[in-house]
């Protein structure tokens, strides 16, 4: 079971910072995931700070097993000071560790309840509630619950459920129960939604019933979908013992998902031993990456190192739907969940080649780098395996 997450947010109007902060980190070894939502007393930078602290102690206390994610939130819980001026406390958050058989943990302090959908409709789990031993009024409560496929949690900032307060059509603001309206109309028109746009999806309606659609709070949402993962394969440069060949085209052309090729060497290599022509693309603009080319049993084949620096540069400064070879590599990317590596070892000295800019870097670091910003930044699953 993959765990599709997604956080989608925007500022309070006239801020320059978000005042609330998200953080989700995965842990391949341990087959988990952890992600913190909070929300920052106020708004701009303040808050900002306050909710970027709270987030990141949350995640470095629970990360490495060496403090339950209960203990933790109960330590931040009781950590917080509160404003002389407002009397409440510094910041809320929600947290979650969940595991890829469903196992989740989830604590809250101050944000609106999470919402668990499955089969369309709302689950009430259990929870316990630990009262803070050095504020009367601050209570956290602790869930407990086994996750299913095709289930999905939704957690939000008050920006969310606050969204319409006082005007004319929400006086009350949307609330919870209005979310749910919303989250049920939409799963139902697109039961496989994805995360990343069922997020937007809230944070866009929750914009559009405030008054002249200017937030007067920041509006956080962040979404868990549990789903079969949708795995891809990208081989990238000659392996560095030739008479391995064979073997790991075999490996490639047996894999399950959708595959990728990266670099001519590597698409001759799969070619020769696989017995299957490449078909070049004659339309190679001059200043311009070079284009796709196609080959039975793979979904994209494009040329090596330059096509791979752009994409790591397109995945770097969030570019999507470009029209050319590493935009291709770039959906095929951000499409899948988890995505595997298989990197030849051999150097190529073409790309000690002064003339070549200098930002080319060797194939290995490239695709550390791009399987640390899908790790960190787009939260898939990443393996990479050097030949």
């Amino acid at each position: 079971m993959f765990i599709d997450i997604d956080c989608s947010q925007t500022k309070k109007y006239n801020q320059n910072a978000y005042g609330d902060y998200f953080v989700s980190k995965r842990y391949p070894d341990e087959a988990k995931l952890i992600a913190v939502l909070s929300d920052g007393l106020g708004s701009g930078i303040k808050a900002n700070i306050l909710s970027c602290m709270t987030s990141t102690m949350l995640l470095k206390f629970i990360e490495g097993d060496q403090i339950p994610i209960g203990k933790a939130a109960e330590i931040v819980m009781n950590s917080l000071p509160v404003c002389k001026v407002r009397k409440i406390s510094y910041s809320t958050f929600s947290a979650i560790e969940v595991d890829d058989e469903g196992n989740a943990k989830i604590v809250e302090e101050g944000n609106p309840e999470f919402i668990w959908i499955r089969g369309g409709e709302v689950l009430h789990p259990e929870y316990e509630s630990v009262p803070s031993k050095t504020f009367k009024n601050r209570c956290m409560k602790v869930y407990k619950i086994k996750l299913k496929l095709g289930d999905r949690l939704i957690f939000c900032s008050d920006g969310v459920t606050q969204s319409g307060l006082g005007g004319g059509r929400l006086k009350l603001g949307l609330r919870r129960e209005g979310l749910i309206i919303l989250l049920k109309d939409k799963l139902k028109e697109f039961p496989d939604i994805s995360s990343t746009e069922l997020s937007q999806y809230i944070i866009n309606q929750a914009r559009n019933i405030e008054t002249d659609r200017l937030p007067k709070d920041d509006i956080s949402a962040c979404v868990l979908y549990f789903r079969e993962p949708r795995e891809s394969l990208v081989f990238t440069g000659p392996p560095y013992h030739q008479n391995k060949d064979a073997e790991y085209a075999k490996m490639f052309d047996n894999f399950k998902g959708k595959k990728a090729i990266a670099g001519g060497t590597t698409a001759n290599l799969i070619s020769r031993e696989l017995n299957r022509p490449i078909m070049m693309d004659t339309t190679i603009s001059i200043g311009k990456l070079p284009a796709c080319s196609y080959m039975d049993g793979v979904d994209l084949v494009t040329e090596g190192i330059l096509t791979l620096t752009k994409t790591l540069e397109y995945l770097e400064s969030n570019s999507y739907d470009i029209d050319n070879a590493a935009g291709k590599l770039v959906k095929f990317l951000l499409d899948s969940d988890c995505i595997s590596f298989m990197v030849g070892a051999k150097l190529n000295q073409a790309h000690y080649d002064p003339a070549l800019p200098i930002e080319i870097e060797i194939r290995k670091n490239i695709i550390k780098k791009i399987a640390n910003v899908l790790q960190d930044r787009y939260f898939k699953k990443v393996s990479v395996q050097y030949m």
